[in-house]
């Protein structure tokens, strides 16, 4: 009888969380696009790959491409696109495996992002700046090794998340269909988004906007949302080549910017990138891992070339 009981529970648990996880997808409907602009598709091996573009097509280009967590998209860069798009041609693309983009249940590597940016940036886009954020920062200064950029801004750019070596079972328990699914709608619920950015994201919790918060939610329960990011939970997106020497043999400008306040990438790590590749540092005060969305009009100033030191951002090395 215990053991029938055990067995009636664990099927019960197990169907509702099935159809919990079906009432939070149907919930969560079409993902509209997250930057106003002209939407397109980039096909590549296989994938739908959505890009918004603005801008006048004969200014220079810049490439803007998100990060990685549970809940990225292109929508990072709501904040900064259409001040961009005054001076430059822009394309934001949703990352495979993220946003509008296809979400197929591959197992998601650093290699295939890599290979990814270096083949848009041939395609999309002609000798671009190219900004990028945290991880695909790593990514993109490994593409700018292969393809013809014309300077790189990298936010908090990293080359380890989640520790070495990588856990397969990780992985495989998000991939998993019903109690992956599961796990990956607690961590992406929405009190699951705002403890992620109160702890790493922002320094003033305020900046998060509901239209934020709401577009990572519904991007997050999109059929397939969980593939990449179990992978990227899992340890298998840290990119293979060191950051450091990776950005030391770059022959192009490189500008990092950080948020004075970021734990999980402190300054510190900054200033040793900065000096390893003869890169310029700008600190944001006040913000963590986001400065681009908690202070979007400097960060504009940055990518124009129309910085100057104030109260906000430090240059910190040159």
């Amino acid at each position: 009888m215990k053991l029938r009981t055990v067995a009636s529970v664990t099927l019960g648990a197990i169907g509702a969380t099935a159809l919990g996880n079906r009432l939070l997808a149907h919930r969560a409907g079409d993902l509209e696009p997250a930057l106003r602009g002209s939407d397109d598709i980039y096909r590549w091996r296989g994938f739908d790959v959505a890009y918004t573009e603005a801008g006048d097509p004969d200014d220079p280009d810049l490439l803007l491409v998100h990060g990685i967590s549970a809940a990225s998209s292109s929508r990072e860069f709501a904040e900064v696109f259409e001040a961009l798009s005054a001076d430059y041609h822009v394309v934001a693309p949703d990352l495979p495996g993220f946003g509008r983009s296809d979400r197929p249940p591959l197992l998601y590597s650093a290699s295939l992002y890599e290979t990814f940016l270096a083949d848009a940036i041939a395609d999309l886009v002609e000798q671009p700046t190219v900004v990028a954020s945290s991880l695909s920062g790593a990514y993109v200064a490994g593409a700018a090794g292969e393809t013809d950029v014309e300077s790189l801004v990298l936010l908090c750019p990293t080359d380890e998340t989640m520790g070495d070596p990588p856990r397969a079972w990780v992985r495989a328990l998000f991939r998993s269909p019903v109690v992956g699914s599961g796990l990956f709608n607690l961590i992406v619920s929405e009190s699951g988004l705002k403890h992620f950015h109160r702890d790493h994201g922002y320094a003033d919790i305020g900046n998060l906007t509901d239209e934020t918060l709401e577009y990572e939610w519904r991007s997050a329960h999109q059929p397939g949302a969980r593939y990449a990011p179990a992978s990227f939970l899992g340890g298998f997106l840290d990119p293979d080549d060191d950051l450091e020497r990776t950005l030391a043999d770059l022959d192009v400008p490189v500008t990092l910017i950080w948020g004075r306040e970021a734990d999980t990438t402190p300054v510190s790590t900054g200033r040793r990138l900065a000096e390893a590749a003869d890169a310029r540092l700008i600190v944001f005060d006040d913000a963590k891992l986001l400065p681009h969305v908690e202070h979007p009009a400097p960060f504009v100033d940055v990518v124009t070339g129309e910085f100057e030191e104030g109260d906000v951002t430090t240059l910190e090395s040159d």
